[in-house]
């Protein structure tokens, strides 16, 4: 039995040729279980707090991915139960190494994905931030 239904699934590599992209996404998820809001993650040690990652947009979005993975698991949920995921990015020519590393941390997840380009972030060193909202599935409590 799966925790999540996800309806009209696709992968970026059909939707947008002409990028090397590999992303497994799909239009909507129905969750089953108890919330999970992750707050914007980015190229940061959640220990020391040191920016990781300077001018690096890819090796930002691998350590916001970790941090988000570490995150929901002490919450009790896990990478495959992310229903949605926001990406934020300073400049759209990060789009494709950004999303190469989200879609190999959700390889086979399927999650709602939302993208956006905004002019900054809290620090002028933060190239990306990227969010989720998962839940934790009620077999799991």
């Amino acid at each position: 039995m799966t925790t999540h239904k996800r309806l009209r699934r696709f992968n970026t590599k059909d939707t947008y040729p002409e990028q090397k992209l590999d992303n497994d996404l799909c239009q909507t998820v129905v969750a089953r279980g108890t919330m999970v809001f992750v707050r914007g993650q980015i190229g940061q040690d959640l220990e020391t707090r040191e920016s990781v990652a300077i001018g690096d947009p890819a090796g930002q979005a691998e350590r916001a991915m970790a941090n988000i993975d570490m995150l929901l698991r002490e919450a009790g949920s896990k990478l495959e139960h992310i229903c949605k995921i926001t990406i934020y990015i300073v400049d759209p020519r990060y789009r494709e190494p950004v999303y190469r590393v989200v879609g190999k941390w959700l390889k086979g997840v399927y999650p709602v994905s939302t993208g956006l380009v905004i002019s900054a972030l809290a620090r002028p060193e933060w190239l990306v931030e990227i969010d989720v909202i998962a839940v934790i599935p009620d077999n799991a409590l």
